[in-house]
């Protein structure tokens, strides 16, 4: 079992009033992060802007931050993470922005203290590099994008 990491949050003057990130219930895997804004943005179907959420944070070594979209606001207007998911390394100590992209068919309005996305604390590990002239055989081998075979169930998905 891997250890609860603390996570350290340093809200920022325009973080004045709103909500600290928090677990919306005692299984959530993620914390909601709000726009910390002064007015609205208007995102136009297409367009993307960087979110300010007036947080910085010291996430442990060893972890992650992954910044996700909101399942409904992807499934009812289209909004999602541009980067999903845009990772914040455990080093990185500056302001977490959210880049939003709006690939609905309406314009979207961004308010301040809107929930725009969840904050997944993840481990991570990183690999030795080793440098070599031929690689392992498979099954699979050079087969890129849909090289592994296209049934009825893809079919049935097409287009969502």
């Amino acid at each position: 079992m891997i250890k609860q990491p603390e996570l350290k949050l340093m809200p920022l003057t325009h973080h004045a009033g709103l909500p600290l990130p928090a677990y919306q219930t005692a299984s959530a895997a993620g914390l909601d992060l709000a726009a910390a804004i002064d007015a609205d943005i208007i995102l136009t179907p297409g367009a993307r802007h960087s979110i300010p959420t007036g947080l910085a944070m010291a996430i442990p070594s060893g972890f992650e931050g992954q910044v996700r979209p909101r399942s409904g606001l992807a499934a009812k207007h289209g909004l999602t993470v541009a980067n999903a998911p845009g990772t914040i390394d455990a080093d990185y100590r500056g302001e977490i922005l959210v880049i939003l992209i709006n690939l609905g068919n309406a314009p979207m309005t961004i308010s301040r203290g809107m929930r725009i996305a969840q904050l997944i604390i993840a481990p991570v590990c990183q690999a030795n590099i080793t440098l070599v002239d031929d690689l392992d055989e498979t099954e699979r081998g050079k087969g890129g994008f849909g090289s592994t075979g296209f049934d009825s169930r893809d079919a049935q998905n097409e287009g969502s």
